[in-house]
């Protein structure tokens, strides 16, 4: 099988970024960005993912996280869509569904090339800890427009803030899972009527 992996660096006047992935992993993650929550949400991303996810960041986190969570959301985009190639033989859709105590999350993936995110949550509060949790949004329309994937995401029910945000990432990991496996049915073949993605 052809390796899956990438690697992607970003810099801007705001952000430096360096993403490596690996989609045939095993969920070994290491991060250095700056921002421990949105880190311990990539953990859970590698882990629930089964891929492999290395993330360095430096950026004006002195001003607040905001451009460092978007700026790794866009990096992890590109690097997931280099390290699909061509898509072919993949699954292309994915979902899944992950609990989390009273909490209870949906994501949907489908790696498209037709960037776009509908995102139905009501976080029970604005922060978790110093995390500014309209920061989540922004990751995932980075992520979305720059692996040029639909995605949906839905907090069904949730009371706990952290449970709430902890099963979106699990269960984006989940989908992203599904979505970028190998169909053994597919032989190879693209996974559009159109012939391309």
């Amino acid at each position: 099988m052809t390796t899956r992996k990438a690697t992607v660096r970003r810099e801007t006047l705001e952000t430096k970024i360096l993403v490596c992935v690996d989609l045939d992993g095993s969920g070994r993650a290491r991060f250095a960005t700056g921002v421990p929550f949105l880190e311990h949400m990539l953990d859970q991303v590698a882990r629930h993912g089964l891929i492999d996810l290395e993330i360095e960041a430096a950026g004006d986190t002195h001003i607040d996280d905001h451009h460092t969570v978007e700026d790794i959301g866009i990096t992890f985009g590109q690097a997931v869509a280099r390290a699909l190639g061509d898509k072919l033989g993949i699954r292309r859709f994915g979902h899944a569904y992950v609990p989390l105590d009273e909490a209870l999350s949906r994501v949907v993936v489908d790696f498209s090339g037709r960037p776009g995110l509908v995102m139905n949550v009501a976080f029970t509060r604005q922060a978790v800890g110093n995390f500014d949790l309209q920061l989540v949004r922004e990751f995932f329309q980075g992520f979305a427009n720059h692996a040029c994937a639909t995605l949906h995401l839905d907090n069904l029910r949730g009371e706990n803030a952290h449970h709430q945000v902890e099963t979106l990432f699990k269960a984006f990991g989940r989908a992203l899972r599904m979505a970028a496996e190998p169909d053994p049915r597919m032989a190879g073949a693209m996974p559009s009527t159109k012939g391309a993605l």
